[in-house]
């Protein structure tokens, strides 16, 4: 238990459960949306999947994670034939 008191003493907090599901759930929505961007061909589609798979590296707020990857699923949602 020392060594967590000495990371936080740093600024460096473990994340909460909330915030590990949502990174999980987007990071697969973002898997899907890759490969049927992949499959079909459709650019955005592709690279909305990998800002889902990548964004949670960059946030570290869970309700900014939870408001940037709705954001995203609404994208991907919206970019169908």
């Amino acid at each position: 238990m020392n060594e967590l008191a000495a990371l936080q003493s740093l600024g460096l907090e473990l994340p909460s459960p909330a915030y590990i599901f949502g990174a999980v759930v987007f990071g697969l929505i973002g898997l899907l949306a890759f490969r049927r961007g992949r499959k079909r061909g459709r650019r955005r589609t592709t690279w909305l999947g990998v800002g889902l798979m990548v964004y949670p590296y960059a946030i570290s707020r869970t309700w900014l994670l939870y408001a940037v990857g709705v954001a995203l699923c609404a994208g991907v949602f919206f970019d169908r034939e």
